[in-house]
């Protein structure tokens, strides 16, 4: 069953990031949540996650953006990320099942 999108949810930002760190880090949220509403184009996702890890090098803060981001919205960053550099295909979508 598909999970219902929280109205309103904060997303996890790091407020000592620019506004322009934030854009890229929202941008790439956007994504993930288009993964699971309607689809993704790979390639867009990918440039969208290669800004998103300039601003978040780290992989331990990624990890924790995505626990926190997948707490308020209920949409994995790690299994969208995983699915999309999976896939063959040009535009991805989570499973509809």
């Amino acid at each position: 069953a598909r999970r219902i999108m929280k109205e309103n949810y904060n997303y996890p930002l790091d407020l000592s990031w620019s506004t322009t760190e934030m854009t890229e880090v929202l941008s790439f949220f956007n994504e993930v949540e288009k993964f699971y509403e309607s689809k993704v184009e790979k390639e867009l996702f990918l440039e969208s996650y290669a800004a998103f890890k300039k601003v978040v090098p780290s992989k331990m803060q990624e990890k924790q953006l995505g626990r926190d981001f997948e707490q308020s919205s209920g949409y994995s960053l790690y299994r969208a990320l995983k699915e999309v550099e999976a896939s063959g295909k040009r535009f991805v979508s989570a499973d509809k099942a």
